[in-house]
């Protein structure tokens, strides 16, 4: 099982990849690749990070990728592939299924706050999620929070906002995964 679900999402993440891929530019840059960083976009960034590629896989299936790569900007508490393998089983193949698309975008959205927000300017607190909940922000030990996950990767910026990379799937309180596997 777990074989197949890494097969889907690797299946999903390349073909996002490739469709992402054909609407890059034509022109060539000399300029180095470390500069070039801050000319992609969210999207652009977590689809070039092996850390990301279920994040990106969902995106494609919740159809937020052109959200993302708007102009913002944004600030996305993005869960890594860890975060989402640590979901109960057959939770993030269930999400992945067009008849959940909705709920799917309501977890990822919830990922989301409008504006930039860097790791610094961080207080503890609530912020209004572009899903419409709020998440609870904290600082502690010198690092940061978003409710019960922990940024293990601050500040990767894009031309549309900023990255903050998290250990955990948050989930809106009014979103139960367990009712998914009962479908």
């Amino acid at each position: 099982m777990r074989l197949a679900k890494k097969g889907v999402i690797a299946a999903l993440a390349a073909a996002l990849l490739l469709m992402l891929s054909a609407c890059g530019s034509d022109t060539e840059s000399s300029e180095p690749m470390a500069q070039e960083s801050t000319a992609q976009t969210i999207v652009d960034l977590a689809v070039g990070d092996s850390n990301f590629s279920t994040l990106v896989a969902a995106l494609g299936a919740a159809e937020l990728v052109d959200t993302l790569a708007g102009e913002g900007p944004f600030t996305v508490f993005a869960p890594t592939d860890e975060a989402f393998a640590a979901l109960p089983e057959g939770v993030l193949e269930a999400l992945l299924l067009p008849e959940n698309k909705a709920t799917l975008a309501k977890i990822l959205t919830y990922h989301v706050v409008s504006g930039m927000v860097m790791a610094a300017d961080v207080t503890d607190g609530d912020v209004a999620t572009v899903e419409g909940q709020t998440v609870k922000l904290s600082t502690m030990g010198g690092g940061v929070m978003v409710n019960n996950a922990t940024v293990i990767a601050a500040d990767v910026m894009a031309s549309n906002g900023v990255i903050h990379g998290i250990n955990a799937v948050i989930l809106p309180p009014d979103v139960d995964v367990a009712s998914l596997l009962k479908k």
